[in-house]
């Protein structure tokens, strides 16, 4: 499943992310600590490679937590970027992520830090600067693309931080990255499949999971190992029939994804550093180049 979902203001975004880029003392990357190489931009890589870099793994507190840490190892083993796990509306947790910025730039005691926060949609750029502020000054939602335009905010810590449109790449070809991106909310719900999503998600964590899965939804043994008999595990067990006893597959696609995504079904991360990683040198670069 390809995906090309690219609107006029990602367009605008990519020109707005390069001139502030040049500006900024720090670039702050919001990942999703449950899909930490599928959420992360390759543009970034382009137009922030001369600029300071803080990975935030954020949403931690849906991510399985031996997963994220063997992540943030990964990411300061083998990288300049600094990176540390974070819930985006727990102030201690994203103050310490503020205050790092501070450690990581000299200044003149006059002149305040500025920090870009960048990331692709969905990944809680507005809510960590909400907590920050101690107030909303940018919009949330769990939708992406809530962000249209740049908006700065003054820290008490000398810090001035920017939050900016989150943006996707022009085109996705590759399919497994694009089924995590779309169950974790990363792409708007008017662009994928839910069934689809949801065979390929429930397979995944049923081979990662499957104790998890199985107590949200009561399920006996023998377990469902593919996609599909999940779904009609969990019609069975919510009710979603149609006449006849027919399977209503959407339905209890959307019961599946939205209860993921809420972290109802458990602490669970599609990815872990020894098999995705390599993916993060396959993203399509050039054609980034030229838009």
């Amino acid at each position: 499943m390809d995906i090309q979902w690219f609107p006029g203001h990602m367009r605008e975004t990519k020109e707005l992310l390069i001139k502030a880029v040049a500006k900024a003392d720090v670039v702050m990357e919001i990942l999703d600590a449950r899909i930490p190489v599928s959420s992360s931009n390759p543009l970034l890589d382009t137009i922030c490679k001369n600029t300071l870099r803080l990975k935030i793994l954020n949403k931690n507190d849906l991510a399985d937590p031996e997963t994220t840490q063997l992540w943030l190892d990964h990411f300061n083993q083998t990288t300049a970027t600094t990176a540390i796990a974070l819930t985006g509306t727990q102030s201690n947790e994203t103050w310490r992520a503020a205050d790092l910025c501070l450690t990581k730039v000299t200044k003149g005691k006059a002149r305040r830090v500025r920090v870009m926060v960048v990331g692709i949609p969905n990944t809680g750029k507005s809510t960590i600067i909400n907590t920050l502020a101690g107030k909303k000054v940018a919009r949330t939602g769990n939708v992406p693309a809530i962000t249209r335009q740049q908006q700065r905010t003054e820290l008490k810590n000398a810090v001035d931080i920017y939050d900016t449109p989150g943006i996707l790449w022009p085109v996705m070809d590759e399919k497994e990255q694009t089924y995590r991106l779309a169950a974790m909310g990363a792409i708007s719900d008017i662009a994928i499949d839910y069934t689809e999503i949801a065979c390929f998600t429930g397979a995944l964590l049923m081979e990662t999971y499957p104790d998890l899965v199985s107590r949200r939804y009561r399920l006996s043994p023998p377990l469902p190992r593919e996609g599909i008999a999940l779904l009609e595990a969990i019609a069975a067990k919510r009710g979603c029939l149609r006449k006849q006893g027919a399977v209503d597959y959407q339905k209890a696609a959307e019961i599946f994804i939205r209860e993921l995504r809420a972290g109802k079904i458990g602490r669970i991360s599609l990815e872990t550093p020894e098999i995705n990683f390599p993916s993060t040198t396959a993203h399509p670069l050039e054609t980034l180049e030229n838009i």
